[in-house]
């Protein structure tokens, strides 16, 4: 009985898998017709074909909106660099402390922060009852020299008959001239006040003395105001004159050996990474600045040196050869799976045009155009996807080496280039929506 159960269980299961298998009619089977595979075949070379497109297009809206510039590709000194931070620096025989020679209070302050001043120009005034007091021995001395040579003329006339002491016209001859050292020293302190002595009188006494500038610059620092007291200890104001300003870089142990005198070197400010100044390498220093390991490199500014300030920070760049190269600015590159790409305006068109829904119009499929269409595709440009290889990258620019070969002349999109790339992916590198 068991085994009767068994040999019906068994006999079951068969059939049941039996009933449910796969069937098929006559002619058919899991391989397809030859028509079919044909059109499997054309479709994934379409879909293939489409993935590998490299055109693209954009209105001249969408192009105002996004901000695609363009550009060429330029000729660059962009070879192997040495980077290196700076600072401005103006040598200390081109800045000047603005002191009075003798202490006074500031009665006038004829300058302020930034002002231009030349050399001998005046800056301020101080006063002080003492000056009136150096002029007025000044004017007194004169006057006792008058009377000293008279009495030294007659000292000798007494002497020459016999008449006179000899130690009368010694007495008279050094008072004399104790009375001209006297002068002499009073003369040198006026002129040093800014007071021309031999217009001196009685009645044009000054209480005040001019401040002049030493060197003509530019107002830096201004450290009086009126009425405070000042010496030569306490200056009224700095000048400094940028007009020889120079660059220090901090060059690395290692890097040393490269640099040599007379090199360019190209330098931006830390506050301003747009503009490019040059320098040229005039004195490499002999020691190391405090535990750094570095070394200063003195490099004379040429060139315009406007915006430029004593004390700024600086990232230099010196080229260690002179070698131009094909360069694009970093803006105009974009990367893509690992490569990278620039945008070429071309008059290549996608090879397939989809409408607004995105349908693929196959040979023998109809497509009419209105005439607004037309119009509206009059006004686009065409871009081409072309792969490049990167270079040096500097102030800016990155040297490129084109796949394959960019015609000479060709305006490239030199800002904004992602948006491109992100609308070519959007739409399988064919746009022709309407």
């Amino acid at each position: 009985m068991k085994g009767f159960n068994y040999i019906f269980t068994v006999l079951s299961c068969t059939l049941l898998w039996t009933a449910c298998g796969p069937s098929h009619s006559e002619g058919d089977g899991h391989n397809h017709s030859g028509k079919e595979r044909v059109e499997q075949e054309g479709k994934e070379s379409h879909v293939q074909e489409e993935e590998e497109s490299t055109v693209t297009s954009l209105t001249a809206e969408q192009m105002a909106a996004v901000d695609i510039r363009f550009g060429n590709i330029e000729r660059k000194n962009l070879t192997a660099t040495i980077k290196a931070n700076g600072v401005l620096s103006v040598p200390n025989h081109n800045k000047a402390n603005v002191t009075p020679l003798y202490g006074g209070v500031v009665k006038t302050l004829r300058v302020q922060l930034g002002d231009q001043v030349r050399r001998g120009q005046v800056v301020a005034t101080v006063a002080n009852p003492q000056f009136i007091q150096v002029q007025e021995e000044y004017l007194t001395v004169n006057s006792r020299i008058v009377l000293a040579e008279q009495e030294l003329q007659r000292q000798r006339e007494l002497n020459e008959g016999n008449a006179g002491a000899r130690k009368n016209l010694q007495a008279a001859n050094t008072e004399v001239n104790a009375l001209r050292t006297r002068k002499s020293s009073l003369q040198q302190q006026i002129q040093l006040m800014g007071i021309d002595p031999s217009s001196l009188a009685n009645g044009n006494l000054r209480s005040t003395l001019s401040v002049v500038s030493p060197i003509s610059g530019t107002v830096s620092n201004v450290f009086a105001k009126i009425g405070s007291y000042v010496d030569v200890a306490a200056p009224v104001v700095e000048v400094v004159d940028n007009s020889l300003i120079h660059l220090d870089l901090q060059v690395f142990e290692k890097d040393l050996p490269h640099i040599k005198v007379g090199q360019l070197v190209h330098f931006t400010l830390t506050n301003n990474p747009t503009t490019t100044y040059t320098a040229k390498v005039f004195t490499i220093g002999a020691s190391f600045e405090n535990e750094s390991k570095s070394v200063a490199v003195h490099c004379a500014v040429v060139g315009d040196k406007q915006g430029l300030i004593d004390g700024m920070n600086t990232i230099g760049s010196v080229g260690l050869k002179d070698v131009l190269l094909d360069a694009v600015p970093n803006e105009a590159i974009v990367e893509a799976d690992g490569k990278f790409y620039v945008f070429v305006q071309t008059g290549k068109e996608g090879e397939e045009h989809h409408d607004e829904e995105g349908h693929v119009h196959t040979d023998g499929e109809g497509h009419a155009h209105s005439h607004e269409d037309s119009k509206a595709d009059s006004g686009r440009i065409n871009f081409e996807k072309m792969e490049v290889t990167k270079g040096v990258s500097d102030m800016g620019y990155t040297a490129i080496t084109p796949v394959r070969a960019i015609p000479v002349g060709a305006r490239i999109v030199t800002k904004n280039a992602f948006f491109i790339l992100a609308k070519m992916n959007n739409t399988g590198g064919h746009d022709h929506g309407h």
